[in-house]
């Protein structure tokens, strides 16, 4: 008798000990799966949106949604900034940042563009009083910012103490986001080739980015950058690489260009994209969170969205610049 009632109270307590273990296994998976749906749905709604206005939209409008866009993306990392008591200074540097994409649209609209051997596009409504602002140069801008930031300090309330961690979260902001982000701005700008060379971009970056997340979920094993991101993995970079890759191959007929030079291209992007979205993971490591923000439901702020898109636009507009746009 006092046998059998050990086996029973042994019995119940393993029953008590494993009953939470299930429960919490199968919250994780239920949370895991609706928030896949979750990231879907948000992206099935917004990537339409996305094409119709690179394909159709003048390249003015994308200068407008790509600088609302970069204020929105600003906000979020002011608000990392805040966490660590780096206060920006957010009006100047947003209103110095649509003075960028301002400047971007200008240029593209002012310079020649080669469309193909042969056939240039050059602007027609640029008149002599108005081509000193079309002309206005990218440098001019920063250091317009400068010392903007010079005269805050100056006539701010704020500590001097601050003064130097307030510019360089503004600084940073500036350059590390809006400055890179406004090239598709100027890829947008080159002629009847600029919105298929734009969706080339968009398209590697949403593909790599796919491919890692179910790669990385379902097969990732060795950690790419722990300190940084835990999630990431070598797994998931190189599949995120390889959807680039393909991109290129996808596509290469469709831009007009050698299917060796869109493969290099849209690799370099790739390597470009996913240095950014690890220098992100960097900004919300050092703030101590998960996202950058909640805006967009799935996949976090507006920030965790664009962040390969910072440095991998940047990469397809110069590479073109200097090395394919001779060959058209």
């Amino acid at each position: 008798m006092a046998v059998w009632l050990r086996s029973v109270r042994k019995f119940r307590q393993c029953s008590r000990n494993e009953l939470p273990n299930k429960q919490a296994w199968t919250r994780v998976n239920s949370g895991a799966s609706s928030g896949t749906l979750t990231r879907i749905l948000t992206a099935a709604i917004l990537i339409p949106a996305v094409i119709a206005l690179v394909w159709w939209g003048p390249t003015w409008l994308v200068a407008a949604a790509g600088g609302s866009v970069a204020l929105l993306a600003l906000l979020e990392f002011f608000s990392l900034g805040a966490r660590l008591n780096l206060q920006a200074y957010r009006f100047w540097t947003a209103l110095c940042a649509l003075g960028i994409f301002f400047q971007q649209w200008a240029a593209s609209a002012a310079e020649t563009s080669v469309i193909r051997r042969g056939v240039f596009l050059t602007d027609v409504f640029i008149t002599e009083r108005t081509s000193a602002i079309y002309h206005l140069p990218l440098d001019l801008v920063l250091f317009i910012f400068v010392l903007g930031c010079a005269a805050t300090v100056f006539g701010s309330r704020r500590p001097l103490v601050d003064a130097l961690g307030d510019i360089g979260i503004s600084t940073a902001g500036l350059v590390f986001i809006a400055l890179p982000l406004s090239a598709v701005v100027r890829i947008h700008g080159v002629g009847i080739l600029g919105p298929k060379l734009l969706l080339f971009t968009l398209v590697l970056v949403w593909v790599g980015d796919t491919a890692a997340y179910f790669v990385g979920r379902s097969f990732g094993r060795v950690p790419m950058a722990a300190r940084l991101s835990p999630k990431k993995t070598w797994e998931g970079a190189a599949a995120n690489l390889l959807g680039s890759a393909l991109v290129g191959v996808a596509l290469f007929r469709w831009l007009e260009i050698d299917a060796f030079q869109a493969v290099v291209m849209a690799c370099l992007a790739n390597v470009a994209g996913q240095a950014g979205d690890l220098l992100k993971s960097a900004y919300k490591r050092g703030a101590g969170v998960k996202d950058s923000g909640t805006l967009l439901p799935g996949h976090g702020g507006v920030l965790d969205r664009i962040d390969a898109l910072i440095l991998a636009a940047p990469v397809v507009w110069y590479y073109f610049r200097f090395v394919l746009a001779s060959r058209f």
